[in-house]
Protein backbone atom coordinates (compact mmCIF):
# COMPACT_ATOMS: atom_id res chain seq x y z
CA UNK A 1 0.00 0.00 0.00
CA UNK A 2 1.17 3.39 -0.58
CA UNK A 3 1.86 5.80 2.47
CA UNK A 4 -1.01 7.73 2.64
CA UNK A 5 -0.52 9.92 5.79
CA UNK A 6 3.07 11.02 7.05
CA UNK A 7 4.51 13.27 9.95
CA UNK A 8 7.97 13.76 9.47
CA UNK A 9 9.23 15.82 12.87
CA UNK A 10 6.41 17.16 13.83
CA UNK A 11 6.43 19.56 16.71
CA UNK A 12 3.33 21.32 18.26
CA UNK A 13 2.73 23.38 21.50
CA UNK A 14 0.30 24.93 23.03
CA UNK A 15 0.48 28.22 25.57
CA UNK A 16 -1.33 27.55 28.49
CA UNK A 17 -1.25 29.87 31.83
CA UNK A 18 1.89 31.64 30.06
CA UNK A 19 4.16 28.34 29.69
CA UNK A 20 4.45 26.53 26.46
CA UNK A 21 3.02 22.75 26.56
CA UNK A 22 4.53 20.61 24.33
CA UNK A 23 1.97 18.13 22.63
CA UNK A 24 3.33 16.71 20.43
CA UNK A 25 7.20 16.26 20.57
CA UNK A 26 9.20 15.70 16.96
CA UNK A 27 6.88 12.71 16.44
CA UNK A 28 7.61 10.81 13.19
CA UNK A 29 5.06 8.65 12.28
CA UNK A 30 4.15 6.52 8.91
CA UNK A 31 0.67 5.25 7.79
CA UNK A 32 -0.08 3.30 4.79
CA UNK A 33 -2.94 3.69 2.76
CA UNK A 34 -6.23 1.83 2.71
CA UNK A 35 -5.41 0.81 6.03
CA UNK A 36 -7.75 1.14 9.61
CA UNK A 37 -6.02 2.30 12.33
CA UNK A 38 -6.59 2.65 16.34
CA UNK A 39 -4.91 6.07 17.74
CA UNK A 40 -4.46 5.07 21.89
CA UNK A 41 -2.88 6.67 24.59
CA UNK A 42 -3.58 8.56 28.55
CA UNK A 43 -4.85 12.05 28.16
CA UNK A 44 -2.81 14.53 26.93
CA UNK A 45 -0.84 11.85 25.03
CA UNK A 46 -1.71 14.33 21.65
CA UNK A 47 -3.93 11.62 19.61
CA UNK A 48 -6.62 14.37 19.12
CA UNK A 49 -3.88 16.85 18.01
CA UNK A 50 -2.30 14.46 16.11
CA UNK A 51 -5.58 13.74 14.24
CA UNK A 52 -6.73 17.70 13.83
CA UNK A 53 -3.33 18.14 12.10
CA UNK A 54 -3.67 15.36 9.46
CA UNK A 55 -7.54 16.69 9.05
CA UNK A 56 -5.68 20.07 8.34
CA UNK A 57 -7.80 21.70 11.80
CA UNK A 58 -4.35 23.01 12.71
CA UNK A 59 -1.11 23.38 12.42
CA UNK A 60 1.99 22.32 13.04
CA UNK A 61 4.46 24.29 15.02
CA UNK A 62 7.69 22.86 12.66
CA UNK A 63 8.04 19.70 10.58
CA UNK A 64 6.08 18.60 7.55
CA UNK A 65 2.42 16.74 7.49
CA UNK A 66 2.09 15.06 4.38
CA UNK A 67 -1.74 13.52 3.40
CA UNK A 68 -0.96 12.33 -0.51
CA UNK A 69 1.23 14.15 -1.69
CA UNK A 70 0.18 16.88 -0.59
CA UNK A 71 2.41 19.08 2.53
CA UNK A 72 -0.35 20.55 4.47
CA UNK A 73 2.32 22.63 6.56
CA UNK A 74 2.49 24.65 2.90
CA UNK A 75 -1.03 25.44 2.86
CA UNK A 76 -2.54 28.50 3.82
CA UNK A 77 -6.10 28.44 5.52
CA UNK A 78 -8.45 28.70 2.85
CA UNK A 79 -6.28 26.26 0.86
CA UNK A 80 -6.55 24.35 3.86
CA UNK A 81 -10.28 24.50 4.09
CA UNK A 82 -10.34 23.80 -0.34
CA UNK A 83 -8.24 20.72 0.79
CA UNK A 84 -10.58 19.18 3.71
CA UNK A 85 -13.41 19.68 1.43
CA UNK A 86 -12.52 16.87 -0.90
CA UNK A 87 -9.94 14.75 1.04
CA UNK A 88 -11.42 14.06 4.07
CA UNK A 89 -14.06 13.42 6.21
CA UNK A 90 -14.93 13.98 9.98
CA UNK A 91 -16.96 11.79 12.47
CA UNK A 92 -17.20 13.30 16.30
CA UNK A 93 -18.18 11.69 19.44
CA UNK A 94 -21.24 14.02 19.68
CA UNK A 95 -21.88 13.52 16.28
CA UNK A 96 -22.42 17.71 15.70
CA UNK A 97 -25.57 17.39 13.38
CA UNK A 98 -27.91 19.71 13.08
CA UNK A 99 -31.25 19.19 14.92
CA UNK A 100 -33.08 21.09 12.88
CA UNK A 101 -31.86 19.28 9.12
CA UNK A 102 -33.10 15.91 8.16
CA UNK A 103 -30.62 13.57 7.76
CA UNK A 104 -30.03 13.70 3.72
CA UNK A 105 -30.18 17.72 4.94
CA UNK A 106 -27.12 17.57 7.25
CA UNK A 107 -25.27 14.58 4.63
CA UNK A 108 -25.84 17.20 1.81
CA UNK A 109 -23.65 20.22 4.15
CA UNK A 110 -20.29 19.26 3.34
CA UNK A 111 -21.40 18.97 -0.50
CA UNK A 112 -22.16 22.44 -0.47
CA UNK A 113 -18.65 23.02 -1.13
CA UNK A 114 -18.20 21.03 -4.04
CA UNK A 115 -19.45 22.29 -7.49
CA UNK A 116 -22.21 19.53 -7.43
CA UNK A 117 -25.54 21.02 -8.32
CA UNK A 118 -28.74 20.33 -6.10
CA UNK A 119 -30.07 16.92 -7.91
CA UNK A 120 -26.36 16.18 -7.54
CA UNK A 121 -26.17 16.29 -3.86
CA UNK A 122 -29.29 15.22 -2.97
CA UNK A 123 -28.63 11.91 -4.83
CA UNK A 124 -24.95 11.37 -3.64
CA UNK A 125 -26.09 12.15 0.53
CA UNK A 126 -28.83 9.27 -0.49
CA UNK A 127 -26.28 7.38 -1.39
CA UNK A 128 -24.25 7.83 1.11
CA UNK A 129 -26.84 6.94 3.49
CA UNK A 130 -28.20 3.86 1.93
CA UNK A 131 -24.42 2.87 2.47
CA UNK A 132 -25.11 3.28 6.05
CA UNK A 133 -28.41 1.24 6.25
CA UNK A 134 -30.19 4.56 6.55
CA UNK A 135 -32.26 4.73 3.51
CA UNK A 136 -35.47 4.64 5.33
CA UNK A 137 -34.57 7.41 8.11
CA UNK A 138 -33.61 10.72 5.44
CA UNK A 139 -36.14 12.90 6.15
CA UNK A 140 -35.81 11.96 9.92
CA UNK A 141 -34.36 14.48 11.81
CA UNK A 142 -31.86 14.31 14.92
CA UNK A 143 -34.42 13.61 17.77
CA UNK A 144 -36.30 11.23 15.51
CA UNK A 145 -32.80 8.81 15.75
CA UNK A 146 -31.15 7.26 18.09
CA UNK A 147 -27.89 7.50 18.83
CA UNK A 148 -26.29 4.80 16.57
CA UNK A 149 -28.45 6.30 14.18
CA UNK A 150 -26.94 9.74 14.72
CA UNK A 151 -23.73 8.20 14.12
CA UNK A 152 -24.65 6.33 10.99
CA UNK A 153 -25.74 9.70 9.63
CA UNK A 154 -22.10 11.36 10.83
CA UNK A 155 -20.74 8.85 9.02
CA UNK A 156 -22.77 9.23 5.98
CA UNK A 157 -21.72 13.31 6.01
CA UNK A 158 -17.64 11.98 6.74
CA UNK A 159 -18.01 9.97 3.27
CA UNK A 160 -20.72 11.68 1.13
CA UNK A 161 -17.73 13.64 -1.13
CA UNK A 162 -16.33 10.15 -1.16
CA UNK A 163 -12.58 10.90 0.89
CA UNK A 164 -10.09 8.48 1.09
CA UNK A 165 -9.18 9.55 4.47
CA UNK A 166 -11.70 9.11 7.74
CA UNK A 167 -10.51 10.64 10.79
CA UNK A 168 -12.82 9.71 13.69
CA UNK A 169 -12.45 10.96 17.69
CA UNK A 170 -14.01 8.97 19.84
CA UNK A 171 -16.85 7.76 17.54
CA UNK A 172 -18.30 5.27 19.98
CA UNK A 173 -17.78 7.08 23.05
CA UNK A 174 -21.30 8.19 23.90
CA UNK A 175 -22.77 4.59 22.74
CA UNK A 176 -23.70 1.08 24.37
CA UNK A 177 -21.68 -1.42 23.58
CA UNK A 178 -24.44 -3.45 21.11
CA UNK A 179 -24.27 0.26 19.20
CA UNK A 180 -20.67 0.67 18.96
CA UNK A 181 -19.82 -2.32 17.71
CA UNK A 182 -22.63 -1.83 14.98
CA UNK A 183 -20.78 1.52 14.29
CA UNK A 184 -16.72 0.37 14.01
CA UNK A 185 -18.68 -2.78 11.82
CA UNK A 186 -19.43 -0.40 9.69
CA UNK A 187 -15.95 1.78 9.97
CA UNK A 188 -14.65 -1.41 9.10
CA UNK A 189 -17.01 -2.55 6.19
CA UNK A 190 -15.70 1.13 4.90
CA UNK A 191 -11.81 0.31 5.43
CA UNK A 192 -12.64 -3.39 3.48
CA UNK A 193 -14.86 -2.98 1.00
CA UNK A 194 -14.28 0.54 -0.08
CA UNK A 195 -10.79 1.18 0.49
CA UNK A 196 -10.88 4.01 2.71
CA UNK A 197 -7.73 5.00 5.19
CA UNK A 198 -9.27 5.44 8.50
CA UNK A 199 -7.90 6.82 11.60
CA UNK A 200 -9.39 6.59 14.82
CA UNK A 201 -8.72 7.98 18.10
CA UNK A 202 -10.08 5.52 21.09
CA UNK A 203 -9.99 4.93 24.60
CA UNK A 204 -11.76 1.42 24.44
CA UNK A 205 -9.46 -1.62 23.72
CA UNK A 206 -12.75 -3.41 22.49
CA UNK A 207 -13.13 -0.55 19.91
CA UNK A 208 -9.14 -0.97 19.30
CA UNK A 209 -9.97 -4.55 18.26
CA UNK A 210 -11.71 -3.63 15.22
CA UNK A 211 -8.26 -1.60 13.57
CA UNK A 212 -5.67 -3.20 11.65
CA UNK A 213 -3.11 -1.74 13.77
CA UNK A 214 -2.93 0.12 16.84
CA UNK A 215 -0.70 2.96 17.61
CA UNK A 216 0.44 4.00 20.63
CA UNK A 217 1.17 7.59 22.14
CA UNK A 218 2.91 8.99 25.05
CA UNK A 219 3.63 12.29 26.01
CA UNK A 220 3.65 13.49 22.14
CA UNK A 221 5.78 10.87 21.65
CA UNK A 222 5.48 7.55 19.24
CA UNK A 223 5.09 4.31 21.20
CA UNK A 224 4.60 0.73 19.57
CA UNK A 225 2.52 0.19 16.55
CA UNK A 226 1.15 -3.31 17.03
CA UNK A 227 -0.66 -5.23 13.99
CA UNK A 228 -3.76 -6.58 15.67
CA UNK A 229 -4.21 -10.35 15.43
CA UNK A 230 -8.21 -10.52 15.84
CA UNK A 231 -9.42 -7.63 13.60
CA UNK A 232 -12.52 -7.61 15.10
Amino acid sequence: MAEAIQLRSVTKAYQRAGESLRVLDELDLTMAGGTFYALMGPSGSGKTTLLNLVGGLDHADSGAVLVGDVDLTRLDGGELAAWRAGNVGFVFQGFNLLPVLTARENVELPLQLTPLSRRQRRAQAERALQLVGLGDRMDHKPRELSGGQEQRVAIARAIATDPQVILADEPTGDLDRTTADAVLQLLQRLNRELGKTILMVTHDPQAAGYADKIIHLDKGKLGRIETNPGRG
